[in-house]
């Protein structure tokens, strides 16, 4: 079975749900559906999960760093930007590939990474 000892779902901190569902809904088209003011479940397609109302920690505090992927970086990176996300490590490379993080409107920090041949 696909889903015996992996990851399912996956839950996020957030100080505004809907500021959060908003960014991702605009930046990466994720389908969302609210449980009220305090949670709201998104699916991106392959993996799904949540936001609830909370404080959320940042990678560098000891929360850990989800890595999306995208074939080019800086398109990402614009509509990051223009949709309210924070970059707070702008494109940089690392064996294997390039990527950015960045802090999303509800105050989650991700990353997007690309192979470095993509962009």
């Amino acid at each position: 079975m696909k889903r015996e000892r992996r990851i399912d779902y996956v839950e996020f901190a957030s100080r505004d749900p809907a500021a959060s569902r908003g960014f991702f809904e605009q930046v990466f088209g994720w389908q969302f559906e609210d449980y009220g003011p305090d949670y709201t479940a998104f699916d991106d397609g392959e993996l799904q999960g949540g936001f609830f109302r909370g404080t959320p920690l940042t990678a560098s505090a000891g929360a850990p760093l989800i890595v999306l992927y995208a074939a080019q970086l800086e398109p990402v990176l614009a509509v990051v930007a223009a949709h309210g996300g924070d970059v707070v490590k702008p494109i940089f490379t690392f064996p294997g590939g390039r990527r950015f993080q960045f802090i999303e409107p509800g105050g989650n920090e991700l990353a997007v990474w690309s192979e470095r041949d993509h962009d």
